[in-house]
C-alpha cells in the first residue's frame, strides 16, 4: 500500500469514527431519512453557494427529463459564477452516454477527474455544509447533512487528497472501456496477446479487438516506424501515473 493510499484511508477511518460520535449530538450534524428532503437541502445550498467539490462513485442513474433538469442545473450554476470541481470513479466512462455528459461539464467549467478506487458520495459546498450518503451505495436514501466545522475540514481534506491523485477526464486513457484497461495493464506487464487472454480467461481473438480498439481511441496509427503496443502501454502510464 502506497504513502497516498494510507493517507486516504486515514483519513477515511477519521471521518467515519468522528461520525459515529456525532451520530444524535445536536452539534451540526443532522440525519436526513427522506430522499426527496435531501435533494431539497442539496438544492438549497446550491442555489447560494459560491463553490462546490462533489465525488461520485457512479454516474447518474436519471434518465429524461430528470438528467435534463439536473445538467441545466449544473450549466445555470457555472454560467452564475459557481466554482465546481467533482471526482467521479473510472467505471462511469464505460458508458458513452454518460461519459460524453461528463465530457460536455468538465469543457463548461464544472472539472472533472477520474479514480480507480472506490470513493463514497459527497457535496460540500462552500466549506460551510456537506452531504454524505448514510451508506457507502450511489444514490441510497438518506444522508447525512454536516454543518460541523472539523467534520467540514476533514472532509475537504479527504476530497483535495482525493484530486490531486486523480486524472484529467480528458486524457485519452480515460476513453478505455474497464475491460480495454486490463488488457493494456496486462500488455503493461510485457504479456502476448495469448498470455492476456489466458489471464482474463478469453479468447485470443477477442484481445486483438481490445487491442485494436485501444491503438484507435489512443489515435495511434499504424506506421512501420513505431510500435503502436509500446506507445500505447506509455499513454496509459502516463495517464495513471499522478
Amino acid at each position: 500500500m502506497d504513502t497516498g493510499t494510507t493517507q486516504l484511508a486515514q483519513l477515511a477511518l477519521q471521518l467515519e469514527h468522528a461520525v459515529d460520535k456525532l451520530r444524535g449530538i445536536p452539534v451540526g450534524v443532522e440525519l436526513v431519512d427522506d430522499n426527496e428532503l435531501v435533494q431539497r437541502r442539496i438544492l438549497e445550498a446550491a442555489h447560494t453557494a459560491r463553490e462546490l467539490r462533489a465525488m461520485h462513485p457512479v454516474g447518474s442513474t436519471d434518465r429524461g427529463r430528470q438528467e435534463q433538469r439536473s445538467r441545466r442545473r449544473v450549466l445555470d450554476a457555472l454560467q452564475r459564477g459557481m466554482e465546481m470541481r467533482t471526482i467521479v470513479h473510472a467505471s462511469v466512462l464505460d458508458d458513452p452516454g454518460k461519459a460524453a455528459r461528463i465530457r460536455e461539464l468538465h469543457s463548461s467549467g464544472d472539472l472533472h477527474r477520474v479514480v480507480d478506487e472506490p470513493i463514497q458520495q459527497l457535496l460540500v459546498f462552500d466549506r460551510t455544509v456537506a452531504f454524505v450518503r448514510t451508506t457507502p451505495v450511489a444514490y441510497s436514501p438518506g444522508a447525512l447533512l454536516i454543518r460541523q466545522p472539523t467534520l467540514i475540514t476533514m472532509l475537504v481534506d479527504l476530497f483535495e487528497h482525493m484530486w490531486r491523485k486523480a486524472r484529467d477526464v480528458t486524457e485519452p486513457v480515460q476513453r478505455l472501456t474497464a475491460r480495454e484497461r486490463e488488457v493494456l495493464d496486462l500488455i503493461a506487464e510485457g504479456r502476448s496477446n495469448s498470455a492476456v487472454a489466458r489471464a482474463l480467461s478469453i479468447t485470443e481473438a477477442a484481445v486483438g479487438k481490445h487491442v485494436a480498439s485501444v491503438f484507435a481511441k489512443l489515435e495511434l496509427p499504424a506506421t512501420e516506424d513505431v510500435n503502436r503496443r509500446v506507445l500505447a502501454v506509455l499513454a496509459y502510464l502516463r495517464g495513471t501515473a499522478r
